[in-house]
């Protein structure tokens, strides 16, 4: 069976993305349904898989980066409010049968994602 999994990696200071909430919603028609709530660990990724099992299905999916909390937790000055602050990520599963990696690269005015391994 396949699995979703992301870490967070933060491309300004050069480490981890520790300690961030992440929100996964699973979207149906438009609607976006709340399906749980992670935490980075120390190593930025999740403990285990986000979704897996019964849980992972082919469809829509969006991961919300609560980024602005970990870069006031960081003591990274911006102006208020910050450029970047809750980054919403949507992506299609067509085969839940694989392993999907969403990882977010995270710097304080920019990010970028892709299909990780």
């Amino acid at each position: 069976m396949g699995y979703l999994t992301t870490h967070v990696l933060d491309t300004a200071a050069g480490s981890p993305g520790k300690g961030i909430r992440i929100e996964v919603y699973r979207l149906t028609d438009g609607e976006r349904t709340r399906l749980t709530e992670v935490v980075t660990n120390d190593d930025g990724r999740c403990d285990g898989p986000i979704l897996d099992g019964e849980a992972f299905t082919a469809g829509e999916y969006e991961l919300v980066f609560h980024a602005g909390d970990y870069l006031r937790a960081q003591g990274v000055a911006a102006a208020e409010p910050r450029f970047l602050d809750v980054i919403p990520l949507r992506f299609g599963v067509a085969d839940a049968s694989q392993h999907y990696h969403v990882p977010l690269l995270l710097s304080p005015y920019g990010y970028s994602t892709y299909r990780g391994s």
